[in-house]
């Protein structure tokens, strides 16, 4: 029968040795917040620049799909009757899938907010327009609109709205590169607080470090120690942050209907998708940081 070996107050059999890095700190509640925050305000941000994305597309879909005629009636004839000819005219083209003049009011409407409300539109030649749809397999293009009515003696302007497309181009690739520099910044500052909790870890663990390279311990594994402890902090960090921001994209989609909480960001059940990798980018990053940095503070500390 073996006897319990003991030493003085203490039990060999179940004494362990304490791990160079406690499995618990005081510190780690608050780098958890402040990554798990960070995690977060990335997530919304690949978010907005999803949905923002897909609104100017939508946007440029349909008016690339469609095309505005401003008429201006001649002498001999009313307005409403050089639109209503307008339109029959555009009608036939190959590659117009509708055609039809707007009404007055309509076209009031439109310029209203240009000039005021002061402005008394019925003293003023307010032009027709004419909406046209096109065909989206073989579209006409504006020229063909164009020599259309001029054939038919039509005092008329064809816009193709090839301006407001350009503008709505521009601001969706101002959105994707604002987003990507927000991003950045973030993954930027989540590096530095890693980074900052691996130099005072290492700093309150200075005398161990030296003894661990008296005992023969390399570098390499002493980093090696810190870059897993961070990734899993960050990993479970970035999961609560991913998670905060799907549930309120979630419910974003929820309050807004079919096109989400607006239509300039409407956001689709897909784009929740977009916050899964956020903890292993989180991961990533609190590794690479935190090797790098303990890999330098060990050289220091040789």
């Amino acid at each position: 029968m073996s006897r319990r070996r003991t030493s003085g107050p203490f039990d060999l059999d179940r004494w362990r040795p304490a791990p160079f890095l406690p499995e618990r700190d005081t510190r780690d509640s608050a780098l958890v917040f402040v990554v798990a925050v960070l995690c977060f305000l990335a997530c919304l941000t690949a978010l907005g620049v999803i949905a923002s994305d897909r609104a100017a597309r939508g946007w440029s879909h349909q008016l690339s799909g469609e095309m505005t005629v401003i008429v201006r009636p001649k002498a001999n004839e009313t307005p409403d009757s050089a639109a209503a000819r307008a339109a029959e005219t555009l009608a036939g083209v190959p590659g117009v899938a509708e055609a039809r003049a707007l009404e007055r009011e309509k076209a009031e409407a439109l310029i209203a907010p240009w000039l005021g409300e002061a402005a008394d539109l019925a003293d003023l030649p307010v032009p027709r327009l004419v909406a046209v749809v096109l065909d989206r397999e073989a579209p006409a293009s504006a020229q063909s609109l164009e020599r259309a009515l001029l054939a038919r003696g039509l005092d008329a302007v064809v816009d193709d709205h090839t301006t407001w497309l350009a503008d709505i181009q521009r601001g969706a690739a101002i959105a994707r590169w604002v987003g990507l520099g927000v991003f950045l910044l973030i993954s930027a500052a989540a590096a530095a607080v890693v980074a900052f909790a691996t130099r005072a870890g290492l700093a309150a663990r200075r005398e161990v470090v030296e003894l661990l390279h008296l005992t023969g311990a390399e570098d390499a594994f002493i980093a090696r120690l810190f870059q897993v402890r961070f990734a899993q902090m960050a990993a479970g960090a970035g999961l609560v942050g991913a998670a905060c921001a799907a549930v309120l994209g979630a419910a974003m989609r929820l309050g807004g209907g079919g096109q989400g909480l607006t239509p300039v960001l409407p956001v689709a059940w897909s784009d929740l998708l977009a916050v899964l990798p956020c903890p292993l980018a989180a991961a990533l990053v609190a590794a690479v940081a935190a090797r790098v940095t303990a890999a330098s503070l060990i050289r220091e500390l040789s």
